[in-house]
């Protein structure tokens, strides 16, 4: 499942930069079209010519404006450098990936509790543990899993009911929580290697002036420009996923409660079906 959610990332990516390319391509080419026949309108009638080059300026600016998204973006994401810009992209798109995929893990895994354990009751009532334990198998979630293992000890005592449903619960709960310390390192590396490359494109801008023997303005402005680039992309990575991780963990979180709540109902249950 990781591995199909990183494909569709990486390939959701690189279409967007195809994309990318192709709507330049195709403003330029449409820009290269209107400027023709504006020179030829601009032969033939020169009362036309303001008139077609107020409209012509219009529709430029439009077209910058709709283009500015990806072309800024893509510009930005050159000048910044491949060597510190493309592993904090990477570590984006990983990311990404790892939270999509324990978001869709954690909302397959939420189940009515109720309505579930008002289910668990109705079969102890007309058929036993089995039947129960039938109900349990076939619902998904670590409630439903936490459930049959109960289900499963309940000719060894109460004792070893809530032993395993301890226990079990411990597992469930490092299985959801699998796939954090992936985001969490992404999240610490990727301003780290903003930062390291901001680090070294100011080392490179004073190399520049050094060998200049002058401090020229456009020099400095450039190399740092650029250094701050890795910079903002370090941080824009780490503050996506950030968001992610903290919604991933309160989620996480929110499961645990209800399995610790619905597990002490399981115990209530099953006394007083011992009580019978």
């Amino acid at each position: 499942m990781k591995k199909l959610f990183l494909i569709l990332s990486v390939a959701m990516f690189s279409l967007g930069i195809v994309d990318a390319f192709a709507q330049d391509n195709a403003n330029e080419g449409a820009a290269t079209e209107q400027a023709a026949a504006t020179e030829q309108a601009a032969a033939t009638e020169q009362a036309a010519v303001a008139e077609t080059t107020t409209v012509a300026d219009v529709d430029a600016e439009a077209t910058i404006a709709g283009e500015s998204m990806h072309h800024v973006m893509m510009q930005k994401f050159l000048e910044g450098g491949w060597a510190w810009m493309l592993p904090i992209l990477i570590f984006l798109i990983i990311g990404l990936a790892v939270a999509i995929e324990r978001i869709l893990y954690l909302s397959l895994s939420t189940i009515n509790s109720k309505k579930f354990i008002a289910q668990i009751e109705e079969a102890l009532k007309n058929g036993g543990i089995d039947a129960a334990m039938e109900v349990a198998r076939n619902t998904r979630g670590p409630i439903a899993s936490i459930y049959y293992q109960g289900l499963l000890r309940y000719n060894q005592g109460l004792d070893a009911v809530e032993k395993s449903i301890v226990s079990y619960g411990s597992v469930q709960t490092g299985q959801m929580e699998s796939g954090l310390t992936w985001i969490g390192l992404f999240i610490a590396l990727s301003p780290m290697l903003g930062f390291m490359g901001t680090v070294v494109g100011m080392i490179d801008a004073f190399d520049a002036i050094q060998a200049a023997g002058d401090i020229s303005p456009t020099l400095v402005a450039g190399g740092i420009k650029v250094a701050l680039l890795t910079t903002l992309m370090g941080l824009i990575a780490a503050v996506i996923l950030q968001l992610f991780y903290n919604y991933i963990v309160s989620k996480i979180d929110s499961l645990v409660n209800e399995m610790e709540d619905t597990s002490i109902t399981l115990t209530d249950i099953l006394t007083a079906y011992n009580k019978k």
